[in-house]
Formats: structure tokens, C-alpha cells, sequence
């Protein structure tokens, strides 16, 4: 028994170190900032590094898929943290505009690869019933690296770490080591996989999965799940300053709450769902971020303003890991492709801001943002009575 337990470990540790780099992402938000700045940029120039992330879901999630039929998950994964790393390396050489634009596109594709590939390689380790929880896991160790990323780019900046004349742009060199330990780790993993029934699918046969009608709905209720996600970053600080006159810094913290109850929410399902029903959680969390969406109608206190975000932080932190799991395992032999399906749905985090920006545009306020959002939240909740037991 201790021998099979250290065996686990010995792929678990490989794989939460690939979630970890998985989370190298979410630097696009704070580099994007301090590229601005030093170039001068325009909004609409430096917007477009982090809306390349998205684009890329939509281009790569399901051909990766099919690659992974072909290779293998895990060597999917190794050649995406290889395109991170080259990601992370080009901006030590500087960060000029069109420099900067190619690191970010290799980090947008070698992020939809290791989505696609990453989470399905751990369903090798870890089956049945302990799969969400694991998801939820690995979710909260990507956080952890989403989270470090301003600060260190912070600490760069005002030169409180060694910076080696980098400035801000140290984050990329301490973020590479990582990448090259997690490709070490994994590539001395011995991870059986299992084998796909027939023969691989080609592009068609995969996007034609979406005609399972419960594939169908989990793929809505991923792009539901990034829509709300996105959306409430957007949102939640423009309420603020809607209905309380705050300034764009002080409310600015309503994005800071949201990701500290979303990473806590992630700590959290991970033991909850070894207690508790996948359907049940669900249920719960659902129903949390729908009384935080009536909150945000009707409240213009900041207390209870507050709540509602930290609500939906936590309410949305499970999501994604639940819906994921119960997409593998209605076709657990043709889990490459829907791997690639579900996270081709985080193109929705493109869809619904546009939506939002328009529903608020029309109805002069953010009660607009808010009635899209919570369009999504009632299609999670029809959701819940799909989810087996």
C-alpha cells in the first residue's frame, strides 16, 4: 500500500508542478501594464496581449486534442511547457512591441495546449469520484502562480529583489526556471495512459461531439463558467465606481477579493468534493453566485457590494473543474477530444465582456453587465440536473 502511495506521488508532483506553470498565463495582466508604460502604448495597442490568449483556445484546443491521440497526452504537455519556455524567454532580451507580441502568442498557444492535455493526463492518476477534486486542486496550485506574478513583477520594479538590470521583466527568468523544472519532472514520470478506442478522430469527427447533447451542454457551461469569471473581473470594479463614487485605484480591490475567495474556493472544493457529491456542490455553489447576482441589482452599500463578489468568487471556483470532469468521464474513451472541446469554451471569456458591454451601453448603467452574467449563472443552475450523482 505505502509503495502504491509513493508511486502516486511520484506523478502527482510532476503534474501539480505543470499546473503550476499552467498559471504562468495570468502574467499577461500585470505585463501588459508595465509594457504600456514603458512604450508608450495606446489602450487598444496594449489590449491586444491579453485577448491573444482567448483567440488561441478558440485556434489550437481542438487540433491538440488530436495531437494527443497521436503522441499522447503527456508529451503534449512537454512540448507545451517547451513553447512556454520559449515564451518566457524572448522578453529577458527586451520588450519591444513586436518582441513582446510573439512572447505572448507562444504563451497564449502553450497554454491552450497544456489545458487541453494537462487535465485529462491527470485523469490517468487520478479516477472515478476523486477526479473533480483533484481538477479543483490543481486549479488552486495554478492560482498560486497567477497570484505571485504582480508581486514579483512589483518586487523587480523597486528593485526590493535582485533584478539584474531586468526591472519588472525579472518575472520572466524565475518563472522559466519553473517551467524547466516541471519539464524535468515530467519527462522522468512514468504515467500510464489510457488507450483511446479506434482511431484517432479527425477535426471533424471531434467538433461533431458537440452533437452529444450532454457535451453539447457542459461546452456551454464552460463558456458560461470563463464569461461569469471575466466578467465579474471587468464589472465588479466598475460597480463600485457606478454606485459609490470610488476611484478607479480603491475599487480596484473588488478584482483583488474576487480572485482571493476564487483561490480559496478552489483550496476548499478540493476537500469538500472527497465529502460531498459533485452534483450537490454544484448545486450550492450555483445557487451562491445566483443571491450574489441579485445583490448586485439591488445593493449600493459597500459591505453587502463586497459579499457579492466574494460570493461569486467562491461560487465560480468549482465550476469549471466539476463540469471538466463530467465531460471525461460521459466518454472516458474519447476523452482527448472532448478535453479539446471544453477548453476551446474558454472562448467565451471573449463572447460575453462584448455582450456585457453592450447590455450596459444600452441599459446606462452596470445592472446591463449584471443581467448577462446572470444568464449564465440560470444556465449553470438547468446544468445542475444534468450532473450524475
Amino acid at each position: 500500500m505505502e509503495n502504491t502511495k509513493n508511486a502516486s506521488l511520484s506523478k502527482l508532483i510532476p503534474v501539480m508542478f505543470c499546473f503550476f506553470a499552467m498559471g504562468f498565463v495570468d502574467l499577461v495582466g500585470i505585463a501588459s501594464n508595465y509594457v504600456k508604460a514603458d512604450l508608450n502604448l495606446t489602450d487598444s495597442q496594449a489590449n491586444i496581449f491579453p485577448s491573444l490568449v482567448f483567440f488561441w483556445f478558440l485556434i489550437f484546443s481542438v487540433p491538440t486534442g488530436m495531437l494527443m491521440s497521436r503522441i499522447g497526452q503527456r508529451k503534449t504537455v512537454l512540448l507545451s511547457l517547451v513553447v512556454t519556455f520559449a515564451s518566457l524567454l524572448l522578453p529577458v532580451f527586451g520588450d519591444s512591441y513586436m518582441l513582446m507580441l510573439i512572447s505572448f502568442s507562444l504563451l497564449g498557444i502553450g497554454n491552450a495546449l497544456m489545458q487541453t492535455s494537462l487535465n485529462p493526463l491527470l485523469s490517468n492518476i487520478v479516477r472515478g469520484d476523486r477526479l473533480a477534486s483533484s481538477l479543483t486542486f490543481g486549479q488552486f496550485v495554478k492560482a498560486i502562480a497567477s497570484f505571485l506574478a504582480p508581486y514579483i513583477a512589483m518586487w523587480g520594479a523597486t528593485q526590493t529583489i535582485p533584478s539584474f538590470g531586468l526591472g519588472w521583466r525579472v518575472l520572466f527568468p524565475i518563472y522559466l526556471i519553473i517551467a524547466v523544472v516541471a519539464i524535468l519532472l515530467l519527462n522522468g514520470a512514468q504515467i500510464e495512459e489510457e488507450k483511446e478506442e479506434g482511431k484517432p478522430s479527425t477535426l471533424g469527427q471531434c467538433l461533431a461531439l458537440l452533437g452529444k447533447p450532454f457535451i453539447l451542454l457542459s461546452f456551454i457551461g464552460i463558456m458560461c463558467h470563463v464569461g461569469i469569471d471575466v466578467g465579474t473581473n471587468t464589472t465588479a470594479p466598475k460597480i463600485l465606481m457606478e454606485r459609490l463614487n470610488m476611484g478607479l485605484d480603491e475599487a480596484a480591490f473588488a478584482t483583488s477579493l474576487y480572485f482571493i475567495f476564487r483561490t480559496a474556493g478552489c483550496f476548499l472544493g478540493s476537500f469538500i468534493l472527497r465529502k460531498m457529491s459533485a452534483k450537490s456542490f454544484f448545486g450550492i455553489s450555483v445557487a451562491m453566485m445566483l443571491v450574489a447576482m441579485a445583490g448586485l441589482f439591488v445593493f449600493h452599500d459597500k459591505p453587502m457590494l463586497y459579499a457579492c463578489i466574494a460570493l461569486i468568487g467562491f461560487g465560480n471556483s468549482n465550476v469549471f473543474s466539476v463540469i471538466f470532469s463530467q465531460a471525461l468521464l460521459s466518454m472516458p474513451g474519447k476523452k482527448n477530444e472532448v478535453s479539446g472541446l471544453m477548453i476551446m469554451g474558454l472562448f467565451g471569456g471573449t463572447i460575453f465582456p462584448l455582450a456585457m458591454g453592450v447590455a450596459s451601453d444600452a441599459t446606462m448603467g452596470q445592472n446591463g453587465a449584471v443581467a448577462v452574467m446572470t444568464v449564465g449563472v440560470l444556465y449553470l443552475l438547468l446544468y445542475t440536473f444534468r450532473i450524475r450523482k
